[in-house]
């Protein structure tokens, strides 16, 4: 079976749309199912996977500009994803994919009609929550019912829509999305976090003691680490808070940032005006295969105060890896976070969130005993675990489709 998925993002761009992407393909093959993926083209020349991987037969670039106010992404040219979009349908396709909502989604939907394909979505970003840090000046009364009928007039031209998240499924129901909708969490590549743990709930000591070292930081400083896109909408600002709260108990405490995007300068300017430099770290991109797993590793509690994911991936690459989790459970986070397995989950405040962090930083045995938990837990939402699933769906849908014929 082959499947042609259709985005406005890929790598070398980092984000989650992109490992997902790149974790189904992987995945998928071992289904059965051929992906193959229409996406932009970055100007880099190689255009680089996460990896370093070179390696894109599977992949059709579609030349495009930067997009206002967020230059990592790209407008994709219109008449050139049309015209890709075709060609790869041309070369037999099962079903098409829609992983990103713009450009991607119309060119992926109406190509999908011509040919008599069914055509599906993964709901991946819960924009009701995202454009008001893209559209400041805009009401944000005004911004969320764009946001809504954008997301319902999308979704219900489809024949069927992923959402990731039990969270996710009814704010779609509420916004009138009447299509089939299945949740399917993304999957992690467990093999990549797991193996790099010395036992059970324990980080690598070398690879803890060599990514400190390169990095300029002592062996015993207590390290809480966040993982992601730098924007607005991860709400990192409120991390700065639970900082300048825990450094009070935990004078030597620091806070790691992995990971670039346009929130990057406000942050770093907001670190030392709030005289937070000695406090916060900034790392930038981490390579995923290497450097991200030996970050995790360096760590000993993972943050993260996200409001609007649909899924939250991220806190599972750190539980597999051996690291105690304090997070907030918020919208999608909640699927993974309820379970209370591998992670604190403080009230939504960052006085109670630095009581947790300072407490767990100071308790050896409960990070051992979380960091336990977690990789258990993060076992259950492998990438392997759930790639049977999507591939079922994918079945039933394309047979559905031709039953109807």
């Amino acid at each position: 079976m082959r499947i042609l998925m259709v985005s406005d993002v890929y790598f070398p761009r980092i984000n989650g749309v992109s490992t997902a992407i790149q974790t189904c393909r992987e995945t998928l093959a071992g289904e059965g199912i051929d992906v193959q993926l229409v996406a932009p083209d970055y100007g880099t020349g190689t255009n680089p996977g996460s990896d370093g991987d070179t390696a894109e037969s599977w992949i059709s670039r579609v030349r495009g500009r930067p997009a206002p106010r967020d230059p990592e992404d790209r407008v994709l040219a219109w008449r050139a994803l049309r015209r890709a979009v075709d060609q790869a349908l041309a070369r037999g396709v099962d079903l098409v994919h829609v992983q990103t909502p713009f450009f991607a989604h119309y060119a992926g939907h109406r190509a999908a009609r011509r040919h008599r394909l069914p055509v599906i979505a993964t709901y991946h970003t819960l924009f009701e929550e995202y454009l008001q840090h893209y559209a400041p000046f805009a009401p944000v009364s005004w911004l969320r019912v764009l946001a809504r009928r954008f997301s319902r007039a999308q979704c219900n031209e489809l024949d069927a829509v992923i959402v990731p998240s039990q969270a996710i499924h009814r704010r779609l129901g509420e916004y009138g999305v009447t299509r089939p909708m299945h949740i399917l969490p993304t999957g992690i590549p467990l093999a990549r976090f797991a193996p790099l743990t010395a036992s059970v709930g324990t980080p690598s000591a070398s690879l803890r003691s060599d990514f400190r070292a390169a990095h300029g930081i002592a062996d015993e400083r207590p390290v809480a680490l966040y993982v992601g896109r730098v924007a607005g909408e991860k709400n990192i600002d409120f991390l700065l808070d639970v900082a300048a709260l825990a450094r009070e108990s935990t004078p030597d405490l620091l806070l790691l940032i992995a990971g670039e995007g346009p929130a990057l300068p406000a942050l770093r300017a907001a670190t030392e005006a709030r005289g937070l430099a000695q406090h916060v770290q900034f790392l930038g991109y981490l390579d995923r295969r290497h450097e991200l797993p030996a970050c995790y590793a360096a760590a000993d509690a993972f943050v993260f105060a996200s409001r609007t994911e649909t899924q939250g991936l991220v806190l599972l690459e750190a539980m597999a890896a051996g690291l105690p989790v304090v997070a907030l459970a918020v919208m999608g986070t909640i699927d993974i976070l309820g379970a209370r397995r591998g992670a604190l989950v403080p009230d939504d405040n960052p006085a109670a969130f630095a009581l947790e962090l300072s407490q767990l930083l100071r308790d050896a045995p409960l990070r051992r005993r979380l960091g336990a938990e977690g990789q258990a837990y993060a076992a259950e939402w492998s990438d392997t675990a759930l790639a049977p699933r999507l591939a079922d769906l994918y079945r039933r849908i394309a047979a559905g489709q031709r039953s109807s014929r």
